[in-house]
Order: structure tokens, then C-alpha cells, then sequence
């Protein structure tokens, strides 16, 4: 039998779905928010999971899941994030959306593909850029914003978050344009 992956960091899920679908996959400690009204005392021990062994976020690709991975990386600085695709986080039955659904590969590769949150929020790529790509306005921005977030392994976002999360991330110039690249040959392969 293959030896499950370790993961030093504490990961931050949603429910206790979460905690079952990746103890699974890799060999971790789990904080569940138990919902998108993340408490005060739920915000400490994630505070203290942070000093002590590091934070990785690991919430669903919705509305909810993101509502709590930006309430708490606000109130807990410099988390590490996984994200999960949208179509590897969908119920068999298609009824329901989460890290509960996703297979124990997808679990491990959002996990193998951890992003560090930047403090120092600087980059080398401008909103206007993001305009000029097609990423913000037109009638391709939202297919183009998912595909960009799948190559980066950043998540989708809407325009404004993407121009935040570039820079949160620091992804590069070099590595935006090798993936702006990618999306729009996807877009010409139609």
C-alpha cells in the first residue's frame, strides 16, 4: 500500500465532510469553520495553528468557500492556500460542490500545488493588464479568469480578486504570461 502524504501544516476546511474526505487522501490535522460565520474562537485556534505549525486553506471552490478563505486569511496573515478545481469538486450525482466530493488525486494535488500568501503585496502585473488580457470586461473574461486560475493553481476569481490574488501569490510576469498564453490558444483550439 502506498504511503499517505504528511502535511505538517493544519489545514482549515469547512465541515466535518471535509475533515473525513481529506484524512483520506493525506495524513493531516484539520480546523473545521463549520460554516461561513467564522467565529472569534475558531479565528484563535487558527491564530495559534498558524504560530505554531503553519495554515493551509483549504475551503470549496463556491461562494461560501471563498467568503471563509478571505475571512480568515484577513484575520490570520500569511496562510498557504490550496484550491480545488470547480468540475474535481463536484458530487457524483452532481448535487453539491466541495472538497467532501473530490477524489483523494484531487485532494493530493491541490495540496502538492499549496500557494504562499505574501504579506508584501507588490507585483509586476497591473489591473490594466489583466484588462488588456482579456481577463476584466469582454465577453471571455470569465472562461478566460477559471482557466488562468486552474494553470496558476490560484482559483477562480472574479477580476478584482484575481488582480489581488496575483499579487498575494506573486506570480510572476514570466509565469502570468506563459499561462495568458496557454488560455488563449485554448480559446483559438475551439
Amino acid at each position: 500500500m502506498e504511503e499517505k502524504m504528511i502535511i505538517k501544516e493544519i489545514i482549515v476546511v469547512e465541515g466535518k465532510d471535509d475533515t473525513v474526505a481529506i484524512k483520506r487522501a493525506v495524513n493531516a490535522d484539520t480546523i473545521e469553520t463549520n460554516g461561513s460565520a467564522v467565529n472569534q474562537q475558531t479565528i484563535e485556534k487558527i491564530r495559534l495553528a498558524q504560530e505554531v505549525r503553519g495554515v493551509i486553506i483549504f475551503t470549496d471552490p463556491d461562494y461560501p468557500g471563498e467568503r471563509i478563505r478571505h475571512i480568515v486569511s484577513e484575520a490570520v496573515p500569511g496562510c498557504k492556500h490550496a484550491f480545488l478545481p470547480k468540475t474535481e469538486a463536484i458530487a457524483k450525482k452532481g448535487k453539491g460542490l466541495g472538497v467532501e466530493h473530490a477524489s483523494i488525486e484531487a485532494i493530493r494535488e491541490a495540496l502538492r500545488s499549496v500557494q504562499q500568501e505574501m504579506e508584501e503585496l507588490v507585483t509586476e502585473i497591473s489591473f490594466q493588464d489583466l484588462v488588456d488580457a482579456g481577463l476584466i470586461g469582454g465577453s471571455q473574461a470569465k472562461e478566460r479568469r477559471e482557466k488562468l486560475g486552474l494553470l496558476l493553481k490560484i482559483g477562480y476569481t472574479n477580476g478584482k480578486q484575481l488582480h489581488k490574488r496575483l499579487k498575494m501569490f506573486k506570480i510572476s510576469q514570466a509565469a502570468f504570461a506563459e499561462a495568458l498564453k496557454e488560455v488563449i490558444q485554448g480559446d483559438y483550439q475551439k
